[in-house]
């Protein structure tokens, strides 16, 4: 019997973040729960769920005793970091379903050079590439390739990992900040230098089941920290959904032509893959490269994907979770869209203060068509502080870009937090083509 067919289900989200905000928001509709609890959650969570605390979302045995302590029926792994330590393996050994990639699946995203590797393999069209562990080997590559180029630090560096270089020099100081200076620490032990791709970005989302893909749905983020895409890439400043340039044909393109095989080369593999497969995009007339695979829901747009979903989240990750596609019903989604700003401390992606206080947020919650996803926050004597450098989401639908854009800003304004700054563009691209 599936657990889709149960009632008054026993929930655990792990993570701490926009993005697993705006999943237990969503699971809270689900009539199938029955009590929803996330690990460790954060200041807005504890609205929706009951947070637990005390536990590090990478000390695997320490969530399953949890798990098996407090008779948890599902679990949703939120971040990538609970994954490549293997938390889906062990949870399944004690016989606890739950979405996300086993260990061996996780590794699309923790090695960047095994997730170029399956791409090739796999016809997966992608920036040609080298990955090495020896800088000499690195350098000489830039040498003979030129700039620009894109240096990649292959192991996890939460979305910070990345240096477009522009010229040979710029390349050449990447690699001795990774490898000899270690910036990302081991992470930086091996790295992928590829060819600097130009066109237009866009994400997409595909469910997994370990042999095929169902898609769910395509976003646009905005990586660079300054407005008009300027300054050092950050986490995600912002994103909408859907993204105009992803058309119904483009979409059956991506699903075609990245998703799919990416799945069928990972079972091929002997690693199948697992749960939500996310693709980082580059589209130029009408050809795409993959810039990237995720293996979680990407953090900002799921808060966009969340706010447009209609489809019942925890029975649809349920049924992905047991590999029952054939009874997952088509998704529906509101056809509005959904535009999301992310208020960061002063200073991010650099140093930043902690324990600044905020205000407003009720307020900006209060308009319409708006939530405030929490992402680093915290109460301190009942008043709501940062924790992090993006703090919160503020996401608004609308019938276009343009309104859902004014919309969120309007939400934006209620906030009083000194310490905080967004972009001011969020949604310019889409902005731009409605008014072509």
């Amino acid at each position: 019997m599936s657990l889709s067919e149960k009632k008054n289900l026993k929930v655990l989200v792990i993570g701490s973040g926009g993005r697993e905000h705006s999943i237990c928001w969503k699971l809270t509709q689900s009539e199938l729960l029955g009590k929803l609890y996330c690990l460790p959650g954060n200041a807005g969570i504890a609205d929706v769920a009951e947070c637990i605390d005390g536990i590090k979302v990478t000390d695997v045995p320490k969530i399953v005793e949890w798990c098996t302590g407090n008779a948890i029926d599902f679990v949703v792994v939120g971040p990538e970091d609970p994954l490549t330590h293997g938390v889906v393996d062990e949870l399944e050994k004690a016989n606890i379903l739950a979405f996300g990639p086993n260990k061996a699946g996780a590794e699309l995203e923790g090695s960047k050079a095994f997730m170029k590797d399956i791409l090739q393999k796999s016809g997966v069209p992608t920036a040609t590439y080298i990955r090495t562990t020896n800088p000499d080997e690195a350098k000489e590559y830039i040498k003979k390739t030129g700039a620009p180029i894109v240096v990649k630090a292959s192991g996890l560096c939460a979305g910070k990992g990345v240096i477009m270089c522009f010229t040979e020099q710029e390349a050449i100081q990447a690699i001795d900040d990774m490898m000899v200076n270690k910036i990302f620490s081991d992470s930086g032990n091996e790295v992928v230098v590829e060819e600097f791709l130009e066109g237009e970005e866009a994400s997409y989302f595909a469910l997994c089941d370990g042999k095929t893909a169902v898609a769910v749905a395509g976003a646009q983020d905005h990586k660079q920290v300054g407005d008009g895409d300027t300054g050092p890439n950050t986490g995600g400043m912002g994103a909408y959904s859907p993204a105009p340039i992803l058309t119904a044909e483009m979409e059956e393109k991506v699903m075609k032509e990245v998703m799919i095989p990416t799945v069928e080369g990972m079972a091929k593999n002997g690693t199948p893959f697992k749960g939500v497969l996310f693709a980082g995009l580059m589209i130029k007339e009408g050809k795409i490269k993959v810039l990237e695979h995720n293996v979680r829901f990407g953090d900002p747009e799921c808060q966009t994907v969340m706010m447009r979903l209609k489809s019942d989240l925890l029975k649809v990750l349920i049924l992905a979770s047991e590999g029952r596609f054939s009874e997952l019903p088509p998704l529906e989604f509101d056809p509005r869209t959904a535009l999301n700003v992310v208020m960061a401390t002063a200073g991010y992606p650099g140093s930043y203060p902690k324990h600044t206080p905020i205000n407003g947020v009720d307020d900006a919650a209060k308009q319409p068509n708006t939530m405030v996803f929490h992402a680093g926050t915290d109460k301190k004597d009942g008043q709501l502080v940062s924790t992090g450098g993006r703090v919160l989401g503020v996401c608004a639908l609308g019938a276009d870009a343009k309104e859902a854009q004014e919309q969120a800003y309007k939400s934006v304004a209620c906030l009083k937090w000194e310490q905080g700054f967004c972009r001011k563009d969020i949604g310019y691209r889409a902005v731009a083509r409605l008014n072509q």
